[in-house]
């Protein structure tokens, strides 16, 4: 069963190990001396050293120092006198596993030795463990280095160990949960529960009972008691994704758990209080919600202390060049595949396509070119067959903001804004279009009318280049009131 060495210079001891640990099914090996015990562990492969303490020239205790001192981590079990039980207290202070008195008992050595090759298989285990957690919050880490990135860790990194809430806002697919993992792993709750709440994934009656849980006959169908999102992250991190989904109603029992930290289950009648850190997500202007009255104002200002916009990846497209790589190796590593990376045309054409679906389009695109890639390196060609290569193979826009200038005092006003719209083939104006304010509804004119030129009047083409339905762009073409016209095939 495991490979145990037995170091006494006594020889009738030495026989009675040796016996006793055949007979338990181990492979013993023996030694006179700490010096021939040192020559056996040169061959490496022993699980357990048996070791006694008084011996000739140098003892077990200094045996136990240089087994430190020369790297060996291999769990020793001590052997002393009767009349030497201070040796024992000497000997686990200095890392001996255990200790045996003498005489040895047979019973006693086979006992001893269970529980310290059990401890070396739970300590090896978790060693094993702690890899994969190590390794699982690699695949969690933030990849990019673009100073946009860098000023969000920065604030992630001074918010995490407050028990500030915490407002995340980014367009889907920009990496939003990832920085509220950030949060929590570099907080002080890290060791703590985080839960996840998807507010708009779940069945509006429902979200009252995720939330809080509910009593036992509750309602028809509460069979028993269940607790809530707020129960399960109590000295953790409750992570509330796409809060602007929540009704009304439920946003002011929000607002009050916020405050108090403390609520009641759906059919209760007593308080149960918690300690939460809420973090909440959204890929709306939340602020701009609530000041159409389709999200509290005072919700909102108490979610708000510390809000953190996630940019789009078209707007950090230095990050794209080793994101793919990230994508491309752990797709790769997952299929059994083997992938150097990608030619420098791929990673040229990824930078200048702007990405509507963000990082999460980015990595099915990637894995996409990974899987049917015959070559170690992703060519330009392989990027084909998504919406990418079709927008590529119409020339699409790639967006860039070129300058932005407003206003040099100590206000935050922002002035004139231009962006560059650069495309594939030559078009109007050089091929480039300048957006000269920041007004939503006239950018997206204008963006539309490009999309539209760019495939050839094909309504359908051009809404898969603005990354939403026919349907949504018939109808802002339409306007309201009008007819629907027919799509173009």
């Amino acid at each position: 069963m495991a490979t145990i060495l037995h170091v006494d210079d006594e020889p009738a001891v030495g026989l009675m190990l040796e016996d006793t640990l055949e007979r338990a099914g181990h492979t013993p090996v023996g030694a006179r001396s700490v010096p021939e015990a040192l020559q056996v562990l040169e061959r490496g492969g022993v699980d357990l050293i048996i070791s006694d303490y008084r011996m000739p020239g140098i003892s077990g205790l200094e045996f136990i120092q240089m087994l430190a001192r020369e790297g060996y981590d291999i769990p020793l079990i001590m052997l002393t006198g009767f009349a030497s039980i201070e040796h024992a207290v000497a000997s686990i202070k200095a890392g001996a596993i255990d200790y045996i008195t003498k005489p040895v008992r047979p019973q006693q050595l086979e006992l001893a030795v269970d529980q310290a090759l059990e401890y070396v298989r739970l300590r090896r285990e978790n060693e094993s463990l702690r890899k994969e957690v190590m390794q699982f919050r690699n695949e969690r880490q933030i990849i990019g280095d673009s100073a946009i990135v860098r000023r969000i860790l920065q604030t992630v990194a001074m918010a995490a160990p407050t028990r500030a809430t915490v407002l995340l806002q980014g367009e889907s697919g920009t990496g939003k949960e990832l920085f509220a993992r950030a949060i929590h792993d570099q907080s002080d709750r890290r060791d703590k529960p985080f839960i996840k709440l998807n507010c708009a994934a779940l069945p509006e009656g429902l979200v009252e009972s995720a939330l809080f849980g509910h009593e036992k006959g509750a309602f028809t169908g509460a069979i028993k008691r269940v607790e809530g999102a707020f129960e399960r992250a109590n000295r953790g991190t409750l992570l509330l994704d796409e809060i602007s989904e929540m009704r009304l109603d439920l946003q002011a029992k929000l607002l009050r758990v916020l405050q108090e930290q403390e609520f009641e289950r759906v059919g209760g009648t007593s308080s149960i209080k918690v300690d939460v850190r809420i973090v909440a997500t959204t890929n709306r202007d939340l602020a701009a919600e609530a000041d159409r009255g389709t999200f509290r104002q005072d919700l909102y200002y108490r979610l708000s202390t510390i809000p953190i916009l996630i940019p789009p990846l078209r707007d950090r497209p230095e990050d794209i060049p080793v994101l793919a790589l990230r994508f491309a190796m752990r797709t790769a590593a997952e299929i059994g595949k083997k992938i150097e990376g990608l030619t420098p045309d791929a990673l040229e054409s990824l930078q200048h396509y702007p990405w509507p679906g963000n990082i999460r389009e980015l990595q099915h695109v990637i894995e996409r070119a990974v899987i049917l890639t015959p070559d170690a390196m992703i060519q330009p060609h392989c990027l084909e067959g998504t919406r990418f290569g079709l927008a590529h193979s119409l020339g699409a826009p790639s967006i860039r903001p070129r300058s932005v200038s407003g206003s040099s005092g100590g206000g935050s006003t922002v002035g004139r804004v231009a962006v560059g719209v650069g495309v594939g083939s030559a078009g109007a104006n050089g091929g480039a279009i300048n957006l000269n304010s920041l007004n939503v509804a006239d950018a997206e004119r204008v963006l539309i009318q490009h999309a539209l030129t760019a495939a050839d009047n094909n309504r359908t083409k051009a809404a898969d280049l603005l990354g939403i339905s026919v349907r949504t762009l018939r109808n802002k073409l339409n306007g309201p009131g009008r007819e629907s016209e027919t799509d173009d095939e």
